[in-house]
């Protein structure tokens, strides 16, 4: 009993650590103004949205219907279609009226990862000052360039990172949305800041001269975390959560979060056992209080310990709480109370991302990611 207060004890401890930095990071990461763009269009970069994309006929055509309603005036939009068995060319190709530049991806190389190869096809196509790096997943809003453009220039930024937030409310894909992006931020530093995938813009030149394009990152499962680290170093990233004015959203099939978190998780712990079972270990110390209160309120035993053990479970729900709030449009309330599920989940899924990179059979749309986790996470 004695060990059991400890552990609540502790969990107590790191709860309130995590609730405060998240609360700290949440208030730093939403812009409390957008900027506007100068009034000159002169003065205004040129921006190459690149849209990867394999496979995605559920997703297309919403993601080009909004981002071809964009207000930036010196924009063009490419979207490079990699082998895709579906119909994806031929809805890519229906939007040529509108300006959109189909690409039709080659051949994969044996030394590249399939999604960063696309990526490179779209930086050789890329003709504008900036690239604004998008999944199919997302979606914008008429000024969402805008305001991303904008805030870069303001900041002077090499590279800024979107969050998205979540419209699509009640929907198991929402409720039971993995931890991806929590993790992101409240694990955010200097040396690895937070930075999504789904939505990000990077000046070329300094891709160009700094990573040859994705040249040097060929084998990254991320490779805009290592730009965004890099871009950290010298003062010229910013990592920004999407707000209703900048209107930043996405929708993304429950399956589909799970096979990125595979994909993801263990890199993202280093590709090291030792810190993603450090992970589990934090996972499965936030589940303890939730496992004691349903214990002791099933055998009707309630203790001094079920009542620390309730106060570490209401103090961890708030925190997610705070989360979803922030994250989501509606349903913040139902999803925050879930959370002990969604623990479990993300246990699961770090330790199959574990053995998957292990036994050298993760994948990613279909392809094999056959080299380590340590080396997927560096690009090597």
């Amino acid at each position: 009993m004695l060990i059991l207060f400890i552990v609540l004890s502790v969990a107590l401890a790191a709860a309130v650590i995590v609730g405060a930095r998240l609360m700290l990071l949440l208030h730093r990461f939403t812009p409390r103004s957008i900027p506007v763009l100068p009034n000159d269009i002169e003065q205004l970069p040129t921006v190459s949205v690149c849209i990867p994309a394999r496979n995605e006929t559920h997703a297309m055509t919403q993601c080009l219907e909004r981002v071809v309603a964009s207000t930036y005036p010196k924009l063009e939009i490419i979207v490079l279609d990699d082998s895709s068995v579906d119909n994806t060319s031929i809805l890519i190709k229906s939007f040529a009226h509108a300006g959109v530049r189909f690409v039709e991806g080659s051949p994969l190389p044996e030394d590249w990862l399939g999604k960063t190869h696309s990526e490179q096809g779209l930086f050789k196509e890329a003709s504008g000052d900036y690239i604004l790096y998008l999944d199919v997943d997302t979606h914008l809003s008429p000024r969402s360039i805008d305001h991303i453009v904008a805030a870069a220039l303001v900041e002077d930024a090499s590279m800024v990172s979107v969050l998205p937030t979540r419209d699509d409310a009640w929907r198991a894909s929402v409720l039971f949305a993995t931890l991806r992006h929590f993790w992101a931020v409240i694990t955010h530093r200097k040396k690895h800041p937070a930075v999504t995938s789904n939505t990000w813009l990077v000046r070329k030149d300094m891709l160009a001269d700094t990573y040859g394009g994705f040249e040097q990152l060929r084998m990254a499962v991320a490779p805009e975390s290592i730009i965004a680290a890099y871009t950290a170093k010298n003062h010229r990233y910013r990592f920004f959560i999407s707000t209703p004015e900048m209107g930043v959203s996405y929708e993304k099939k429950w399956k589909s979060q799970c096979e990125t978190s595979i994909r993801l998780l263990f890199p993202f712990f280093g590709g090291r056992v030792i810190f993603a079972l450090a992970g589990l270990l934090a996972l499965g110390l936030f589940l303890i209080p939730f496992a004691v209160v349903t214990y002791s309120v099933v055998f009707s035993l309630w203790t001094d310990v079920s009542t620390l053990a309730f106060a570490v479970c209401c103090t961890l729900l708030i925190i997610y709480m705070m989360y979803t709030r922030r994250i989501w449009k509606s349903g913040w309330l139902v999803g925050g109370i879930l959370f002990p599920f969604i623990l479990i989940q993300e246990a699961v899924l770090l330790i199959r991302s574990m053995y998957a990179y292990i036994t050298r059979t993760v994948t990613w749309k279909g392809r094999p990611i056959i080299q380590s986790a340590r080396a997927a996470a560096e690009g090597k």
